[in-house]
């Protein structure tokens, strides 16, 4: 709404039946006065992403005309209300007819905190839309790479000449994932390890790292699941970034840039 903006433009948006009208400009103080008189709460400075992502959210749509009140498509929720996050007022709308989206708010203490907890949320949200498309899973604590470590490690004792070093140097850097993870934690990663290929060897084929009691746990009972495609794809570029660097037979320096003397310390 703008200064010159007065009540019949007002009355065209009361007209749609609305309780709440959301503007994406300043609402200046005689229209706010029109919709708090009507019964409407007026929310102004909403965001121009914001404001289409909660369209979609609330199964509403966005329009800059009012003439035509049956044209227009509503949105709904059960409760609009104002809250307050550490030093913030936000607004939250709950109980949303779609019920297929939600706000995430991430608070630290520094920049460089936030960053690294906004990326790691994205790469939970990227795992989660691979899922949903390949549903296959595998168990994670270190229980996948185990069970293929054993499984190269097996066939590489079947293998003659130097292919089978390979194969078992293959199957060590499998093993090294439950090392990190564990090392992580601040466990003995050399003892879990061990127990780990232990009980894979003895047919306990989903015993993984339990990180929230520093043990061997079994995956299955626990949840602790990973993304098949997620998985593979980690598997298939570590094997190429390994293959890269193996084909690499000579490494070409440049000289270092020979420094000139200051002309002052001539």
């Amino acid at each position: 709404f703008g200064c010159k903006i007065g009540s019949k433009k007002v009355e065209k948006i009361l007209s749609h039946k609305i309780n709440v009208f959301i503007n994406r400009q300043l609402i200046y103080n005689y229209p706010e006065q029109l919709f708090s008189d009507a019964g409407v709460m007026a929310i102004e400075h909403a965001d121009f992403e914001g404001i289409e992502q909660l369209a979609k959210v609330l199964g509403g749509e966005i329009t800059s005309t009012f003439d035509r009140p049956h044209l227009v498509k509503l949105g709904h929720c059960d409760l609009i209300e104002e809250i307050m996050i550490g030093e913030d007022r936000l607004i939250r709308f709950s109980g949303v007819a779609l019920g297929e989206a939600c706000t995430i708010v991430l608070r630290g203490a520094t920049q460089q905190i936030l960053d690294e907890a906004e990326r790691s949320l994205h790469d939970a949200l990227c795992v989660l839309s691979q899922t949903t498309r390949e549903t296959r899973i595998v168990y994670g604590g270190g229980c996948a790479e185990v069970a293929m470590a054993n499984a190269v490690s097996r066939l590489a004792q079947k293998t003659a000449g130097k292919e089978a070093i390979a194969m078992e140097a293959f199957a060590r850097a499998l093993c090294q994932l439950p090392v990190i993870i564990a090392d992580n934690g601040g466990y003995d990663s050399a003892e879990l390890l061990a127990k780990i290929r232990a009980l894979h060897n003895e047919g306990n084929s989903t015993s993984g790292l339990d990180m929230s009691e520093g043990s061997v746990g079994d995956m299955a009972e626990l949840g602790v699941t990973e993304s098949f495609l997620v998985k593979r794809q980690v598997l298939l570029s570590a094997s190429e970034a390994a293959e890269m660097l193996l084909r690499v037979d000579d490494i070409i320096r440049n000289a270092p840039r020979p420094r000139q003397p200051h002309p002052r310390h001539r």
